[in-house]
């Protein structure tokens, strides 16, 4: 359990002169100068911080919020940099990490992972994080139960709430119930409900989430130092080929497939590239009902499944845009037309995971050196489906609603003539919706004149400003880099280490991984070789030009991308480390992938052909 208090990655930067732009140096795009309006104060650099920020190593995240963060969309990041932090600082008290910090620049979010190195420190930390972690450790599976009830609680009682348009005149029914209470109070209260719960599923978020990141790291720690050279892909199919929540949907889009061919419906979904049109003609044959039963069947939860990370409410779930399940669906009746058999190979991944564990026990010289490997490895496996799981519940099933009860809201502001279009309440922070609520109240129970056109002149300019910091490309990175890596959620989800950053500084230098090289390095994140065209992908809308046999090329794929491996010979990202979701679908489908090139969109264009080396973490281009 010892293994638990540290991380790897701790490989000192070369060359630690080198420096990133600073964050006081970046100038915002021409048109967005007054961007900083949009966002609370303590989310930008200032002055009056400027020696820690200057020292501290700041890196785009992509992969949560790969666009300028919308002034509402900003509770997500926000929630995550307390709520996180406060399990690493104030309850778990991790021994190397101090938690992970947040700014926003020209509205895009840069983190920073903050790292005790004093080892006198870390080893004052060690006991009361064996005592607390170790107790959630003995107790994972109960645990892990509560936890799930608590996840679906929380959803359950944010599908619950409403939003509204106030009525002219309240309902008689107001007066006889003798309830006290005005539509006009529950517009306030169930809006400060909204954030509660936003806040408290941000708190389910990490209760665990940590600690499981903690116990594989321990496990690959272990192995690193047992077997020196052991690839992180070798490490992590010791863990695969079990049932995750995140591959049900995409089960149940293969269910649906086959369920057409059965009910002699296939051409009736293959003909129509959008999916209204083929679901009237489903609805027009003799079968049909029957297919679309099971489809709604499936819809509750599976389709609750974001298009994106979860954490932008532009990434419509599954059940309010079909295209993508549809579009999924299409390919396996295609495949399933040819007699080809879509089945995940979930077999095949446990026999081998099985195979590789047995084999590196048995290379360990002792008996001890042995029952220590079972330990971590079992205690890795037991909090693995966690780790993966609760990314349903959280940032797909949970997320999803809770977007779409924002959206509800906003059509209250709407009928009050506040904005012009509903989805305008995203350009307000959450903070900005309170005074809103109040400003129609007050017009509404007065019947004195509101002032709407406030909002709509300040949401036309933050639409203005939000429009030219799209135009903006961010660094990767900004301030100093680290001397070392050893923040767990770093490693292991966004794939920074030391090594990460060096490659970060060639490339900025225009050393061997400048502009001019054919090859791009990453993490090796699934074995295997694939050669092909690649298809640059930035945003979940063009997914649907991935053509069968080509590479992906992404910043980052989203969990609801799963179906657009079973068209793909391979997969490349700019992030992400060794348990990222692009890393984790390429090895249960069987897919080699690189993850983590930093540059691989900016330096791929669709259609070059590319080669992937999953095992040893190179991307070259051909062309």
């Amino acid at each position: 359990m010892d293994d638990l208090t540290t991380a790897g990655g701790t490989t000192p930067v070369n060359g630690s002169s080198r420096r990133f732009p600073s964050p006081f140096e970046i100038e915002a795009p021409p048109g967005a100068e007054d961007w900083r309006r949009l966002y609370p104060y303590y989310y930008l650099f200032s002055d009056d911080r400027r020696e820690y920020e200057e020292e501290q190593f700041w890196f785009f995240d992509g992969m949560h919020n790969p666009e300028p963060v919308y002034p509402f969309d900003s509770i997500m990041p926000e929630s995550w940099w307390v709520f996180l932090n406060q399990y690493l600082t104030r309850v778990w008290q991790v021994p190397p990490t101090l938690g992970i910090d947040q700014r926003l620049v020209n509205g895009y979010l840069y983190v920073s992972p903050t790292t005790i190195t004093d080892p006198n420190v870390i080893e004052e930390r060690v006991a009361v994080f064996m005592e607390r972690a170790g107790f959630y450790y003995e107790n994972w599976d109960d645990l892990y139960e509560k936890w799930v009830a608590k996840a679906e609680d929380c959803i359950g009682r944010l599908r619950e709430l409403t939003f509204e348009p106030l009525p002219d005149l309240e309902p008689m029914e107001m007066v006889t119930s003798g309830r006290g209470l005005t539509s006009g109070y529950d517009l306030l209260a169930n809006y400060s409900r909204l954030l509660e719960n936003m806040h408290e599923m941000a708190n389910y978020h990490f209760e665990l989430h940590m600690l499981g990141y903690g116990a594989i790291m321990a496990f690959s720690d272990f192995c690193k130092t047992a077997f020196p050279g052991i690839p992180d892909q070798t490490i992590a199919k010791m863990l695969g080929g079990v049932e995750l929540l995140l591959f049900r949907p995409d089960d149940e889009i293969r269910k649906l497939a086959r369920l057409a061919l059965e009910l002699g419906l296939a051409d009736a979904i293959t003909a129509h590239d959008k999916p209204d049109d083929a679901l009237a003609a489903v609805a027009e044959r003799e079968r049909g009902q029957e297919w679309l039963d099971a489809l709604e069947a499936a819809k509750e939860p599976w389709f609750w499944f974001s298009t994106g990370p979860g954490y932008c409410h532009q990434h419509r779930a599954w059940v309010d845009d079909l295209t993508v399940p549809f579009s999924a669906m299409r390919g396996y009746i295609e495949k399933l037309e040819q007699g080809i058999d879509i089945s995940r190979p979930l077999r095949e991944l446990v026999g081998e995971r099985e195979r590789i564990a047995t084999e590196y026990a048995e290379a360990l010289p002792t008996e001890q050196d042995r029952e220590a490997f079972q330990q971590v490895l079992a205690l890795a496996r037991q909090v693995y489906p966690l780790v993966e799981n609760h990314n349903f519940y959280v940032e797909h099933w949970h997320h999803s609603i809770f977007w779409n009860k924002v959206r509800e809201l906003g059509m209250v502001l709407q009928a009050g003539d506040f904005l012009e279009d509903s989805e305008d309440v995203f350009l307000l922070h959450r903070y900005d919706i309170y005074k809103a609520i109040f400003d129609l109240l007050t017009g509404w129970a007065t019947t004195n004149p509101a002032r709407p056109a406030y909002w709509r002149a300040e949401v036309a300019e933050r639409k203005r400003i939000m429009e030219k910091l799209r135009s903006w490309a961010p660094p990767t990175a900004l301030g100093k880099p680290p001397e070392a890596v050893t923040e767990a959620a770093t490693v292991m989800l966004w794939g920074i280490t030391a090594e990460t950053v060096e490659q970060w500084l060639s490339a900025q230098d225009g050393g061997a991984d400048g502009e001019d090289s054919n090859e791009l390095k990453g993490f090796a994140a699934s074995p295997g070789i694939a050669e092909g065209p690649a298809r640059v992908i930035l945003t979940v809308g063009e997914l649907d030009q991935v053509q069968t046999g080509e590479i992906l090329v992404c910043p980052i794929t989203a969990p609801s991308w799963a179906p657009v491996f079973a068209r793909i010979e391979g997969a490349v990202s700019d992030i992400g480390g060794i348990m990222s979701h692009a890393a984790i679908v390429s090895r249960e489908y069987g897919l080699p992938a690189v993850v983590g090139t930093g540059f691989g969109t900016k330096r791929i264009k669709t259609g070059q052909r590319i080669r992937i080396d999953g095992s040893t973490g190179i991307v070259t281009v051909l062309d």
